[in-house]
């Protein structure tokens, strides 16, 4: 049995689902986005993408987690 997902990526199934992208893809887009910080990634995405904060939060969270630890 593989445990549940916690934190941000609970969300990933759900967002997969909703949104119709892979969460490879919306990474790819927030990394090639020209903005950095957090908050404005995510008003972005609800903005130009149509997500929900939730949704929106969690991928750009996981995302630049991601990428920190590179």
């Amino acid at each position: 049995m593989t445990p549940a997902a916690k934190g941000p990526s609970s969300y990933f199934p759900s967002i997969e689902k909703k949104y119709g992208r892979p969460i490879a893809e919306w990474q790819k887009l927030i990394r090639s986005s020209p903005l950095t910080k957090h908050m404005q990634l995510v008003s972005w995405l609800k903005t130009e993408h149509g997500l929900g904060h939730g949704h929106a939060n969690a991928l750009v969270s996981h995302t630049l987690a991601e990428d920190a630890g590179r």
